[in-house]
């Protein structure tokens, strides 16, 4: 009896350039059995999520599928009709993508975006809908389960809209979901509860399902067999722990190896001035909810302050009071010795280019109908007043710094892999020579290897620019790499703070012994030893 649920033969999916085809898969066997999880590990631009998409007999806008068979319980997905796929997506094949921001529709409220593949499809009235959302928000243990269905996406945090996510792609209860970086942009405590909940999802309910992500440690506590991928190509594949234990190959012990890097590029700096000081900082979005609770911190000229903490602590909010786009309620912030207005709409434009943010999620951050050169320029023209010759030649020389080539400056972001494009917005950060520069999740959503490239080159223009950081992050690697000084938040409010080296050697504070012990690490059984050890939480 034949167990396999998918069978890919042979799939050969090319893009158009604008000027010719080019390979994004070539020529890849994918095989997933009834119960099944396998991974798809790779860096960015491996061909992952478009091996992913395939699954369900999609290529996206620009892509096509050239050659090879894609069957499903039997069916070939090159055969039947639109109509027949549609019905087949979201019901029989689900997925959930990385970008849960950029994925919700911001002008409707989770429960409703819940109910509508099943209400399409005919399966459930709305009642029930609503009441399977409940159901499924409460065993992917996000808070308050009977009302946080009633919020809008942008009312919750990045790590419960994935969750949300997660309970949307179980809706019409699929036989196969296909998880595109599920956990990236989570922090390590939060993701460990969602690969616990998204475990036993398949376990329980016999689920088969496709992980793709660029962390090998978090693959390795899902799947049964993993896929390497490089530019298109598999490169090995096979039994988890057997690949872990003894890759064949260079490229896979390459990802098995890497490590952020140990601020080997990082100047020691002595500088006693402070360029930004946040006193005792109440905050929230509603009157009766407060996120951020005495929040105070300082940052010092051409140092690195990294802000760690799990989903909902109050990471990105304290970034919005400092950039001026959500008010405190108490407390202020001081900048190069100055009182900064509460409200961006109060501050100079000379306040305004000092201090500058690079955002999370690329996609979202920038406006794909406009140029790269336009992306960069905007920056140069409103702050400098640069024109024409000048402004290109700038221009130039800033993607020579972000290490991109002067031909980028007529792309599209949409033509550009998920490392270039955090470039351009660095680059566009840059532009404005900032004094200080806020740096929200930059390497989240990016594999290890680009990431690493992405830490390096924000060392390498911190040392060239002397500018400072505030490095907002959930993943503890990164601190090692970056920070000089660690801020601890919980709750909205700081249980630990001081030097790097304080912070991340015992003894340690409980919060902070949790965050350490929740990275992933590249054993099979490592969640499953860690959830024991913790009452099986």
């Amino acid at each position: 009896m034949n167990n396999s649920l998918l069978i890919i033969n042979d799939i050969h999916i090319e893009g158009f350039d604008g000027r010719k085809w080019l390979s994004i898969v070539d020529h890849v066997n994918l095989k997933l059995d009834r119960g099944e999880v396998l991974g798809l590990i790779g860096e960015s631009g491996a061909g992952k999520t478009t091996l992913g998409l395939a699954a369900m007999g999609y290529v996206r806008p620009g892509c096509r599928i050239r050659e090879g068979k894609i069957l499903f319980d039997n069916m070939d997905l090159n055969r039947i009709s639109k109509h027949e796929k549609r019905k087949l997506r979201g019901s029989r094949i689900a997925y959930v993508a990385q970008s849960a921001a950029a994925s919700f529709n911001p002008s409707s409220k989770l429960i409703h975006q819940f109910a509508e593949v099943p209400l399409k499809l005919g399966l459930m009235t709305n009642a029930e809908a609503e009441i399977k959302a409940v159901e499924w928000y409460s065993r992917l243990n996000l808070p308050e389960p009977e009302k946080i269905g009633y919020r809008y996406p942008h009312q919750v945090s990045g790590g419960q809209l994935q969750r949300a996510m997660v309970a949307m792609a179980m809706a019409a209860n699929p036989d196969i979901i296909i998880f595109d970086e599920p956990t990236t942009a989570l922090d390590v405590t939060t993701q460990i509860e969602m690969l616990a909940a998204i475990k036993k999802i398949i376990k329980i309910e016999k689920k088969s399902a496709i992980y793709i992500s660029h962390d090998l440690s978090v693959v390795a506590q899902l799947a049964n067999r993993i896929m390497v991928l490089k530019n298109g190509c598999l490169v090995e594949e096979g039994d988890t722990k057997q690949l872990l234990e003894n890759p064949e190959k260079n490229y896979t012990q390459k990802l098995l190896s890497v490590r952020s890097s140990r601020n080997q590029n990082k100047l020691t700096i002595n500088c006693s001035s402070t360029i930004l000081e946040v006193n005792n900082i109440f905050a929230g979005y509603v009157p009766d909810k407060v996120i951020l609770k005495n929040v105070s911190l300082k940052v010092k000229k051409q140092k690195t302050v990294a802000v760690i903490g799990e989903s909902g602590s109050g990471k990105t909010t304290l970034a919005r009071i400092i950039t001026g786009l959500l008010p405190s309620s108490k407390g202020n912030i001081l900048f190069d010795g100055k009182l900064l207005p509460r409200d961006l709409a109060s501050r100079d434009k000379r306040t305004l280019r000092r201090l500058q943010m690079i955002y999370q999620m690329p996609d979202v951050a920038l406006n794909p109908r406009l140029k790269i050169s336009k992306i960069i320029g905007r920056p140069l023209s409103f702050y400098f007043n640069m024109r024409g010759k000048e402004l290109k030649r700038k221009i130039i020389e800033l993607l020579d710094m972000v290490d991109l080539p002067s031909k980028y400056i007529y792309k599209y972001s949409n033509e550009l892999s998920g490392g270039e494009k955090q470039r351009i917005c660095i680059a566009r950060a840059i532009a404005a020579k900032p004094d200080l520069i806020i740096c929200d999740e930059v390497t989240s959503a990016l594999d290890p290897l680009v990431g690493d490239d992405i830490l390096k080159l924000l060392q390498d223009i911190q040392n060239e620019l002397k500018v400072s950081y505030l490095f907002i992050t959930h993943d503890l690697k990164t601190v090692n790499a970056v920070a000089d000084e660690i801020v601890v938040l919980l709750k909205g409010e700081i249980v630990d703070k001081g030097n790097k080296k304080d912070i991340l050697n015992p003894p340690y504070i409980e919060y902070t012994k949790l965050l350490l012990s929740s990275i992933p690490e590249l054993d099979p059984n490592w969640m499953d030893n860690l959830l024991e050890t913790r009452g099986g939480k």
